[in-house]
């Protein structure tokens, strides 16, 4: 009974600790939409309320919707972070598969050298970067916003997925080659489905830095085609004066592929994680 009482508490103690966590890092998500669609003067007059018939006022979302170019910054993150991401997973996972499938000298070590990439800042190397950027002549292209986060995604998916793809039994592998099948064939057809978990934990830890960023749009650009969604809200901030319900609204409206994107993969991401809690 004591036993069965003491596990009864560690499990409330550590749900609590888990829901008191959840609500502090949903209130800063909570604040701005809520303020999205109050008018200015019941923002500052309390920014806690929830809005009211006579405070509701949607200003903000007509301001983006009409004056921001929202659109084009919202397209401008979409093919940025879909295409980062598709690079990220695609190379990260046949670099994972090389590394824990074949053995070769330097093996171990270009794994630690890869994970470096983990432990230092790719802000660290702004001004190299900017460098090659203007030597390519790729500066306010999107590419050069794709080729950054490609390469800053690259350690933590290599790292995440070969851990799991040397979980894979060999035997399959091995049965694959016996039937003839080729090593991208085997790649594609036997080690990618089964770490898809991994892979949908690597493309939620890889979007959220991506599409969240404004270091990089800054630097690399920040003309007015080329502006993503986190830059574009900039607009609406100036020297003396800021339209708060345009920012708050352009934040709120930002919030909505991560959220999407959690939805669809929110399985796939809790199995990626409890698999690797597990080995």
């Amino acid at each position: 009974m004591s036993k069965a009482r003491s596990a009864l508490g560690r499990t409330v103690a550590a749900h609590s600790v888990l829901g008191l966590y959840t609500l502090i890092a949903l209130f800063p998500v909570f604040v701005v939409v809520i303020n999205s669609f109050k008018s200015r003067k019941a923002i500052f007059g309390d920014p806690l309320a929830i809005p009211t018939p006579s405070t509701f006022d949607p200003v903000g979302y007509t301001t983006v919707l009409a004056q921001g170019d929202f659109f084009l910054y919202f397209q401008n993150s979409l093919v940025v972070t879909i295409a980062s991401l598709f690079f990220v997973l695609l190379f990260g996972a046949m670099a994972a598969f090389a590394l824990s499938e074949y053995r070769f000298r330097g093996n171990t070590l270009m794994g630690l050298y890869l994970a470096i990439g983990i432990m230092i800042p790719i802000r660290l190397g702004t001004v190299a970067i900017l460098q090659m950027m203007v030597a390519s002549g790729l500066v306010n292209t999107l590419t050069a916003l794709i080729l950054v986060y490609t390469a800053q995604g690259l350690p933590l998916a290599i790292f995440i997925l070969s851990e799991f793809m040397r979980g894979i039994s060999d035997d399959l592998k091995n049965a694959g080659r016996i039937d003839g099948l080729s090593e991208y064939k085997i790649f594609l057809t036997l080690v990618l489905p089964l770490v898809r978990p991994a892979m949908a934990t690597v493309a939620v830890f890889s979007m959220i830095p991506i599409w969240n960023d404004l270091w990089f749009p800054l630097i690399l650009a920040p003309s007015e085609a080329t502006k993503t969604v986190t830059l574009g809200s900039q607009v609406f901030i100036g020297q003396f004066v800021t339209n708060w319900n345009a920012v708050l609204a352009a934040l709120s409206l930002a919030i909505l592929p991560v959220l999407v994107l959690y939805l669809v993969f929110s399985r796939q991401l809790i199995r990626g994680i409890t698999a690797g809690a597990v080995k």
